[in-house]
């Protein structure tokens, strides 16, 4: 998912806290929204570099 979507994600979801009221839960699900991206990145480059390195050793 690219950063536009969780913009856009992150503003459905402020609006909708706005009516409901829940604000701190809006801010709980950033927070968790980003710990889960770094940990998504952080998983595709240890991915790719292992990809990598296997590559070059069966060459």
């Amino acid at each position: 998912m690219s950063n536009w979507l969780y913009i856009l994600y992150a503003v459905i979801l402020g609006i909708v806290a706005m009516f409901t009221g829940e604000i701190v839960t809006f801010f709980m699900l950033g927070v968790i929204l980003i710990a889960l991206n770094n940990i998504n990145s952080t998983l595709k480059k240890i991915y790719l570099q292992n990809n990598e390195r296997s590559n070059n050793e069966d060459k």
